[in-house]
């Protein structure tokens, strides 16, 4: 258990700072990647696109072993359908990320810089992820 709580550490830890390094806790920097028409910083495309080799280069990996290191299986999802709440999320997500130059890790690193912008953000977040999950829908479609 402790190996586990350790890596993950030290995982977000890298994650974290690999989002300060490349300034992506600064909402203008985003928000001047989403001004396409405007003043367009291709910054952030750079950085996708960097995630993109250890992301493919670790699916290269998990298909040659039979489990993780320290877990009983991978957890890749399988489910690939495209339905309403996908797009529903996806939407709400594009548009906070749009409005705000936020979205979930890059706000919990820049909770670092204690500016209220990323305080309030985090917040707002953790009080949407509790909303979401004792609303009594969500309850009725887990027990089924």
């Amino acid at each position: 258990m402790l190996n586990r709580t350790l890596l993950a550490v030290v995982a977000g830890i890298l994650f974290g700072a690999g989002l300060a390094i490349s300034d992506m806790i600064n909402p203008a920097r985003v928000l001047a990647f989403l001004d396409v028409a405007g003043a367009w910083d291709p910054t952030l495309a750079f950085v996708m696109g960097g995630a993109l080799i250890p992301s493919a280069a670790a699916y290269l990996i998990k298909n040659r072993m039979a489990a993780p290191v320290l877990e009983k299986r991978f957890h890749v999802p399988t489910n690939r359908t495209i339905d309403t709440p996908l797009i529903a999320g996806a939407v709400i997500f594009g548009l906070g990320w749009g409005l705000v130059g936020l979205c979930p890790g890059p706000a919990v690193a820049a909770l670092v810089t204690l500016k209220w912008q990323a305080i309030v953000f985090v917040i707002a977040m953790i009080a949407g992820m509790a909303a979401y999950r004792y609303m009594p829908e969500r309850q009725v479609k887990v027990a089924a």
